[in-house]
């Protein structure tokens, strides 16, 4: 029997018993960490350098890529760090560091994508409006309080979890620490509350969820009476990316919290943690640059003078 004053740190799962699977898994991360940080990377660089792109839009998309980037970085690191190093340990206090970031860049990240759900309605079916609803001001406003409603979120989750008294061991059935996972070990009924938080969250979360569903049935409802099929493309291309960033983020997390116990295991919580956590911020790039001919070419731009710059570093290192 332990209490959770009594533990120094927990043990995460082990991805592998051998030092061959444990290497794999390290280099599989790392693509997967690499590729995020360039995606993303790219897109926070083509936002901010080039003027075309400073409209809303844009300016809550530099805001996705920076919670993306945050989110993949608080999991991914540690875990690939323990398959380097053979250990599964971390320390109670980078436990809980572990929650609170990654609670508050979810959040946030939820909250984002409730706002830019708004910042499309009001784009294709109130035009005449959008300067007026979304200007400057009222967009940093709109960031600052997703920011600091995960932020909110977290500093209760993480209080609520780490305050709760643990008896089971600290063994954790995941590759990051994660609220459900803490939970599991708790004494009795100690885990009611933070439960019941989550629920709240949830519900909170679902009121979103359903603000975003009506937002595009009126959205697509605008768009389909728009005459011009190259109005109509346009509408869309903005449109679906974000669409379908919400529906990844939101079926993977509904899922990883919601499942019943009845089908929980090891194998399908780290798979489904992996789906919500690690998934979006490499796929998120993806999506918004795939159909997005203004952000492609932004890009192509950003691409090429770093080629070009990288070029000249020799020539100017040998003067």
């Amino acid at each position: 029997m332990s209490n959770s004053s009594s533990i120094t740190e927990f043990l995460l799962l082990a991805f592998a018993d051998t030092r061959e699977l444990q290497l794999l898994h390290f280099w599989l991360f790392l693509g997967i960490y690499l590729a995020a940080l360039l995606g993303n990377g790219l897109i926070i660089t083509a936002i901010a350098c080039d003027h075309h792109l400073h409209t809303p839009m844009y300016f809550f998309l530099l805001n996705l890529s920076l919670l993306d980037l945050g989110s993949i970085s608080t999991t991914v690191p540690k875990a690939m760090a323990n398959s380097l190093w053979d250990t599964r340990a971390i320390f109670y206090q980078g436990c809980a560091a572990q929650v609170f970031f990654f609670f508050f860049l979810i959040s946030a990240e939820f909250s984002l994508l409730t706002v830019m759900a708004y910042d499309r309605y009001v784009a294709i079916c109130k035009p005449l409006h959008y300067g007026t609803l979304l200007g400057s001001r009222a967009c940093v406003h709109m960031a600052a309080a997703a920011w600091g409603s995960g932020f909110l979120y977290a500093v209760l989750h993480t209080a609520n979890a780490f305050s709760i008294p643990l008896c089971q061991g600290n063994d954790l059935d995941q590759f990051f620490c994660e609220v459900p996972q803490i939970l599991k070990l708790s004494c009795s009924d100690a885990y009611l509350r933070e439960a019941g938080l989550i629920v709240a969250s949830l519900l909170v979360g679902f009121g979103c969820f359903v603000f975003i569903v009506v937002s595009y049935v009126q959205i697509f409802r605008a768009v389909l009476r728009i005459p011009s099929e190259q109005g109509r493309h346009k509408a869309f291309s903005t449109c679906l990316p974000h669409l379908g960033v919400v529906s990844l983020f939101i079926s993977t997390g509904m899922f990883a919290y919601l499942k019943p116990n009845s089908i929980s295991s090891p194998y399908l919580d780290v798979v489904v943690a992996v789906l919500y956590s690690v998934v979006p911020p490499v796929v998120n790039p993806l999506i918004y640059s795939m159909r997005n001919q203004e952000l492609k070419e932004a890009i192509r731009k950003v691409i090429s003078w770093m080629f070009l710059s990288c070029g000249k570093l020799p020539i100017s290192l040998h003067k």
